[in-house]
């Protein structure tokens, strides 16, 4: 195990050896990226992680990027599929995989994607409905429904037909419980919380305004802030725990449990990708 300071967060960078970085994400578009490191034995420029999770499955680490799907696996990361913007992205167990997002140059895919779905771990994404009308920046299923945001909130019991529903603020993050009873959206007024499927949805008090959040299980979800600084709630979202450390701008969050019952908080912050245990205490650097 890696344990890092915050001293080592700021510094840190390209992973040695490995020849793969994570960078903030520019305005370059993913084919522009793909060319101007094609023929580079160091691998690929990752420009911006979108979503990171485990797969239930598998137990490995899933990275969403501007580049395609990567694994995480003993400090290595690997490819899988083809070259697409995910946007959005959520897991759904059983190596299936719900994303949306824009097509990499020559993947025959519309643009924007609308909601695909991937049943082989991502090796392919096949349409399943507003191909070439919404872009899901905003995506998570529950165990009965979908939620998605792409301007508006829609939800969707199979991914194919859809229902517009109101919500008070822009969702940046949506987040159902791996059981279905709650839904958590971070927004730019505050958190809010749904236990009817996002039909109608009440103001949550936090310790402070957090941009990201995710399940461990049930009862127990991780929140981020701008300033990095992590909120755990064990009542599905009703009180928090703020952690000590800061880990500067966390853009993509994770949350599960371990076998042995502790809360893992897989989290994006910079450059570096860190496992977070032991309500915050453990750090463990992957990437």
């Amino acid at each position: 195990m890696t344990v890092v300071t915050r001293r080592t967060l700021l510094t840190f960078g390209l992973v040695a050896g490995t020849g793969w970085a994570v960078t903030a994400c520019s305005s370059q578009s993913p084919q522009s990226e793909s060319s101007s490191s094609s023929g580079n034995d160091g691998g690929t420029a990752i420009t911006h992680v979108h979503a990171i999770t485990r797969d239930t499955a598998t137990g490995v680490i899933l990275l969403a990027t501007h580049q395609g799907l990567f694994l995480l696996e003993n400090k290595e990361l690997t490819q899988v599929g083809p070259t697409v913007d995910l946007m959005g992205f959520t897991s759904t167990g059983g190596g299936r995989y719900l994303a949306s997002g824009h097509p990499g140059p020559g993947v025959e895919l519309p643009e924007p994607l609308g909601l695909v779905e991937s049943t082989n771990g991502g090796q392919t994404w096949s349409v399943l409905s507003r191909a070439g009308e919404s872009d899901f920046h905003a995506l998570t299923a529950g165990p009965d429904r979908i939620l998605a945001f792409d301007g508006q909130l829609r939800t969707s019991t199979d991914g194919r037909t859809w229902e517009t529903v109101a919500i008070p603020s822009a969702p940046m993050a949506l987040a159902i419980a791996p059981g279905g009873g709650a839904t958590l959206a971070t927004t730019e007024e505050g958190l809010l919380r749904s236990t009817d499927g996002g039909a109608t949805w009440t103001s949550m008090d936090t310790p402070q305004l957090m941009s990201l959040v995710a399940w461990a299980d049930d009862h127990t979800v991780v929140g981020a802030g701008p300033g990095g600084r992590l909120l755990i709630s064990d009542d599905s979202g009703l009180t928090w725990t703020a952690t000590g450390e800061a880990f500067g701008e966390v853009t993509a969050l994770g949350a599960s449990m371990t076998g042995g019952g502790a809360v893992e908080t897989l989290l994006v912050a910079g450059s570096t990708v860190l496992r977070i245990t032991d309500g915050g205490n453990t750090v463990e650097q992957l990437l």
